[in-house]
């Protein structure tokens, strides 16, 4: 009986190694933006998805082929990893009037 038991912790103990290993080299670093946004800049989201895939340019910020969008109800969380480009994106949208919560 306790043979079979050491068995079964052996396969735990192995299965959280793989997956302690794959997790290592899948995790990164991600940076987060909150702009709010008012009546005015409704079409928001949609120009940073435009911007995201290259359609539409920023002046003075770098095109972030991995930004992520999510549309709430009065503001637009964007997510990337690189945390310059969302530092600039945010200044972006502050001379533009927006607030937003500064990268984190």
């Amino acid at each position: 009986m306790s043979k079979g038991k050491k068995k079964s912790e052996r396969q735990v103990v192995m299965a959280r190694a793989v997956a302690g290993k794959w997790l290592r080299r899948a995790a990164h670093s991600e940076y987060r933006l909150r702009i709010l946004f008012g009546a005015s800049h409704k079409n928001l989201p949609n120009l940073l998805r435009s911007f995201r895939d290259g359609k539409v340019s920023v002046v003075g910020v770098p095109r972030v082929a991995d930004l992520g969008v999510k549309e709430a109800f009065d503001a637009v969380e964007v997510w990337s990893p690189n945390q310059e480009a969302l530092a600039k994106l945010a200044a972006w949208a502050e001379d533009k009037g927006l607030e937003t919560s500064g990268v984190w």
